[in-house]
């Protein structure tokens, strides 16, 4: 059965979609930009700034499906400019166990939400 997760601790989406869907003991999130749930403003004076807020609302939407980042098992980035690459991967690394981190793909696209640096999605497996 799909379950669908939605939580007040990470912003609300922008469009029509929910924060993540659970399906067979899968979840799989939307991307997540640095918006502050509770402004809905953007978190961005800066890349690092940004991408802490962005994997501090993947933590809420993980939570609220009882799932952690040890749970995580591929992870999507996209970054708007990929000189932000060393400094993202540098916070990325400090939400994962050394040796046992998921996999990943990170590109550069051309432009993202709310103008946003970054954005994030994850698929976790219990």
């Amino acid at each position: 059965m799909k379950k669908y997760i939605n939580t007040e601790h990470a912003p609300d989406p922008v469009g029509p979609y929910n924060q993540g869907i659970l399906i067979d003991g899968t979840l799989y999130t939307s991307g997540q930009i640095a918006l502050d749930p509770k402004t809905m403003i953007m978190n961005n004076k800066s890349i690092q700034t940004e991408t802490k807020q962005v994997f501090k609302n993947i933590h809420e939407v993980l939570k609220e499906a009882d799932f952690s980042f040890k749970d995580v098992i591929k992870v999507s980035i996209f970054l708007d400019d990929m000189e932000d690459f060393a400094i993202v991967n540098e916070i990325y690394s400090t939400f994962f166990e050394k040796g046992k981190e998921p996999v990943r793909e990170t590109v550069e696209v051309s432009e993202l939400p709310k103008k946003a640096r970054i954005e994030v999605s994850v698929i976790a497996k219990k």
